[in-house]
């Protein structure tokens, strides 16, 4: 199911959130399954299926992430269920040094500091991540439909980076 026709959105890595939101709050109100209790039990049942898709395509299209995804998964490309490994040695090099600098937080004296350059290096990196992605899915080319895929690959591993770190700290405080 292509969920920006479900939306009425044009396919696109950055949308409207607060359009998104508001088309989201129409279509529950439209396939809400109250609206149709007394209604024949194939129209329950269908309303039940309307309902799941809503909120598959929400949950979907307001993440960035799976929205990404989305988009290849239209094209053609499914990431979700891969195990492709990255073969960007640059990237992997910066993974090492990540995972070392967050192994180095419990033995640091200060280590809210090494965790605050952490979270800023992340972010940064992210950023870069998503504007080339921004780009690459935009492009009907399938050779930058594949580097997209790459580019989503490494924001799923910055996204367990971050949900490391948060942890670590967490710890911290404890």
């Amino acid at each position: 199911m292509n969920y920006f026709d479900l939306f009425n959105l044009e396919p696109a890595f950055d949308i409207d959130t607060a359009l998104l939101a508001e088309r989201y709050r129409e279509l529950q109100r439209a396939v809400h399954p109250d609206k149709f209790a007394n209604d024949s039990e194939q129209q329950k049942l269908l309303s039940v299926q309307r309902t799941s898709q809503v909120n598959d395509g929400y949950q979907t299209l307001k993440n960035p992430l799976r929205r990404a995804e989305h988009m290849l998964s239209l094209r053609g490309i499914e990431l979700s269920h891969e195990t492709t490994t990255l073969k960007d040695g640059a990237f992997l090099m910066q993974q090492m040094e990540w995972r070392e600098a967050l192994e180095d937080i419990q033995h640091s004296q200060e280590p809210q500091e090494l965790v605050d350059e952490l979270y800023d290096s992340f972010a940064e990196f992210e950023a870069t991540l998503s504007k080339k992605l921004t780009s690459l899915l935009a492009s009907s080319d399938e050779a930058d439909a594949l580097l997209a895929a790459d580019q989503i690959r490494k924001l799923k591993f910055m996204a367990k980076l971050q949900d490391e770190l948060a942890r670590i700290e967490d710890d911290l405080l404890d």
